[in-house]
């Protein structure tokens, strides 16, 4: 057995309760993973470990068997930052997303939202951090008078989510298992603020992370702990070892279901099951199923070779559609996996976007008119670019809101997205841009040729392709397009200073949204939405860096997002996401090319609950985390 680290023992009111809450809990079993450590009397039995209202969930609902724990999970990850996966896909929340995209209580017992301005926060009693330390409000009393408000440790002070118009939360700890946000105005995004795939963490061990605060440490054993880390004060030192989402600090205690084994940087990391974690399912049986998960980090063009080879038992990251085929060859030469195609939730696999706050004066005129952008829309062949690089399996169209999404209008995903080379040549000419050069370039006003040179990641094979075929539908109406593959730091800080003319990326993270999602990623409210990126910087910066929206339309979207901040009803916060996309399907601010190329998971044969359809998201859905991989398990309990 692996030899286990030392560390693991030292609207409205409306309430929200926990699956089964009310149901009374099986017997625990003990795991067979602990009992030795159990029986040497280095771990309180399972029973005593589990809080005093667990999290009971509810497999057959959802069409899954009660598994057996046991077994090593292995995948891979292409960079050693990215064991933080582990928090993404371990997808423990206060409150999270079921399979239906619903919020419900998680490490909560229970919550209660008073019209948006009051939040109710129920802990689970006798809950514990993977270390033993009681899992309390003096967690979250901690996180928010200590480190989320200590000029030195947070110099920015609490995050955004938080603030409303400026306004920061009263917050209270009436009890060991309650805490209490208000505002005095809306704040309906602080509930999907907690669920997101990279959670927020209003809390922190505060048992640990005291003894590196001045406020509690000893001053002595404090200075040695810092001079020993080489570090300049006890602040620095104080965030090098509160790294909840980093996950890299194999000391500090967690409330995920896998817990970090392997210290520093390795080529293979651990991970192994929480002892406290809070989750059983109906006989019993604590989760997580697998007893460790084994993460390897390899070169990304090696993943999907190595899945070929059977050395995965769960993978998606690092794969693509153009690895099907190979993956498909695996399977048949008799790799022990299944290669199943999930749906994606970016709402385009490709989107092109003019930059509207570039530098070039010229280039910002011609990009700001929409007959431009309505043009080389048109000007697409999307049934070519899906028949040639996606066997006819994605949906072409303009960028919009995906099928699962309430939202969803068939008319916005056919925008200005027909292929018609002839209306594209009609606004351009429209656009005053009908005078050509002897090779059939048409000319800009300032006599130069449109040469639009579009940036790319150089991450993605499919994405050059495209622009190998948009670059021949373009020359049919008169533009150059000239790609220009870059790192992808080098490509987001060329956007957000105004050089680059366009770019390519993903559409919208989010293309699943419901009415209590937040609009703000349609607005220019951060610079991350390549077509406005100074827009977005002089809303982050409350104008003190960009430029202030100066086109109706996006003044629109601003005010659009406040209404539905303020909205107290349902029915009004999908009036504002029904014009901001109608506004987006209109502007044409992001091209899209086309949504919903399959996403390829390779599942070991032998591993049991992972669903043979799902959604490959970041947010919401954390990717696999919303699947539960806590419910995994290997037939037999060997993997």
């Amino acid at each position: 057995m692996f030899k286990i680290p030392k560390f693991i023992f030292a609207a409205s009111m409306t309430v929200f309760l926990s699956p089964l809450a009310a149901l009374a809990s099986p017997p625990v079993q003990e795991s067979d993973f602990w009992r030795a450590e159990v029986e040497a009397g280095n771990l309180p039995p399972a029973a005593e470990r589990i809080p005093d209202v667990p999290l009971q969930v509810d497999l057959a609902s959802r069409g899954r068997t009660a598994g057996v724990q046991g077994g090593t999970l292995n995948t891979m990850i292409t960079r050693s930052k990215d064991i933080r996966q582990m928090v993404v896909y371990g997808y423990t929340r206060l409150i999270g997303y079921d399979a239906d995209y619903e919020l419900r209580p998680d490490l909560l017992m229970s919550f209660e939202n008073q019209d948006n301005r009051r939040f109710i926060l129920n802990l689970r009693p006798g809950h514990r951090w993977s270390n033993g330390d009681p899992f309390t409000s003096d967690d979250f009393e901690y996180w928010w008078k200590d480190v989320a408000n200590n000029e030195l440790l947070n110099p920015t002070g609490p995050p955004d989510f938080l603030r409303v118009e400026g306004e920061l939360p009263v917050v209270s700890f009436p009890d060991p298992q309650t805490v209490i946000y208000e505002w005095t105005k809306p704040n309906p995004n602080f509930l999907q603020s907690l669920a997101q795939a990279r959670p927020p963490f209003i809390f922190r061990p505060a048992e640990f992370l005291k003894k590196y605060h001045i406020k509690y440490a000893d001053p002595d054993e404090l200075a040695f702990e810092v001079n020993d880390a080489r570090v300049k004060s006890w602040a620095a030192l104080h965030n090098k070892r509160d790294n909840m989402y980093k996950f890299d600090n194999h000391e500090l205690p967690t409330l995920q279901p896998w817990i970090n084994a392997t210290s520093g940087k390795k080529i293979r990391h651990l991970f192994v099951r929480n002892p406290y974690y809070h989750r059983i399912d109906e006989n019993g049986v604590q989760l997580p199923y697998i007893d460790v998960v084994e993460m390897e980090i390899v070169s990304g063009g090696l993943v999907a070779a190595k899945s070929n080879a059977g050395e995965a038992d769960l993978q998606a990251r690092g794969l693509g559609f153009r690895d099907i085929a190979i993956l498909r060859k695996g399977e048949a030469d008799g790799s022990n996996y299944e290669t199943y195609l999930w749906g994606t939730g970016t709402a385009s696999q490709i989107a092109i976007y003019p930059n509207l706050n570039v530098n070039d004066d010229t280039w910002r005129n011609v990009l700001r008119d929409v007959r431009v952008r309505r043009a080389l829309s048109l000007a697409i062949n999307r049934d070519s670019i899906n028949k040639a690089l996606y066997f006819k399996l994605a949906k072409p169209g303009a960028m919009t809101v995906l099928e699962p999404s309430p939202f969803f209008d068939p008319e916005l995903r056919r925008a200005w997205a027909d292929w018609d080379p002839d209306q594209a040549n009609e606004l351009l000419d429209a656009a005053g841009l009908d005078q050509k050069d002897r090779y059939g370039i048409r000319k800009l006003p300032d006599g130069r040729p449109m040469e639009l040179v579009i940036e790319t990641a150089g991450e993605r094979q499919e994405v050059e392709n495209a622009l190998q075929i948009i670059t021949d539908d373009w020359r049919e109406i008169g533009v150059k397009l000239i790609m220009r593959p870059l790192d992808r730091d080098i490509l987001r800080n060329r956007v957000f200073s105004g050089t680059s003319m366009a770019s390519v990326w993903y559409g919208w993270d989010n293309g699943l949204p419901r009415p209590y999602t937040s609009p703000a990623y349609l607005a220019p409210t951060d610079q991350v939405f390549l077509a406005w990126p100074k827009w977005g910087q002089f809303h982050q910066t409350g104008g003190e860096a960009g430029e202030a929206p100066d086109l109706p339309e996006a003044q629109r979207l601003m005010q659009l997002v406040k209404n539905w901040e303020v909205a107290t009803s349902d029915a009004e916060r999908t009036a504002a996401w029904t014009e901001m996309l109608k506004i987006h399907a209109d502007q044409v601010y992001g091209i899209g090319i086309l949504a919903g190329a399959p996403q390829p998971v390779v599942v070991n044969k032998s591993l049991r609950n992972v669903p043979v359809k799902g959604i490959w998201a970041w947010d919401p859905g954390a990717h696999f985390g919303i699947h539960r991989p806590d419910e995994f398990f290997f037939e037999g309990g060997d993997g």
